[in-house]
Order: C-alpha cells, then structure tokens, then sequence
C-alpha cells in the first residue's frame, strides 16, 4: 500500500470520528436544548463528512496514478519485446 493510501485511509477514518462526535454533540445540544452545541455538533458532522470525501478524492487519484503507471509500464515493455 502506497503513503497516499494510508493517507487517505486516515482522512476517511478521522473525518468518521469527527462526524461521529458531531452527533454526538448535536445529540446532547438537542437534549439540553443548547442551540450553540447543536450548532457546533452539526459543524463538526460537516467537516467529518469533508474529510472522508478528501480520503476518497485521495483514494481515487491513487488509484488513477496506479494504472496510469502500470500502462506506461506495459507499453515499455511491449517496445522492448519489439526491439529485442
């Protein structure tokens, strides 16, 4: 697994965290009927909800760099096996 991985793997775990604890929060503003902690919960599920998409961006464009590298790869190959 490539450090973009890993990377992305913690954004998406970090920012499930962060949302789960935003719920959390928004729960407890609800029952406490604090609209500053219901506020700052449903803040917090946002930002969680942004890093887990920045996990799949960086997940995604891997993956894309992946196999463009793979083709470059094969197509090297493919000339070497012409030229031998």
């Amino acid at each position: 697994m490539s450090g973009g991985n890993s990377s992305s793997l913690g954004d998406k775990l970090g920012g499930k965290a962060q949302e789960m604890a935003g719920k959390a929060k928004e729960a407890l503003g609800n029952a406490t009927n604090d609209g500053d902690l219901q506020a700052q919960g449903a803040g917090d599920q946002a930002k969680g909800n942004a890093n887990q998409a920045k996990g799949e961006v960086k997940e995604a464009a891997s993956n894309v760099a992946n196999k463009a590298s793979d083709a470059v790869s094969d197509a090297a190959s493919a000339i070497r096996r012409k030229t031998d």
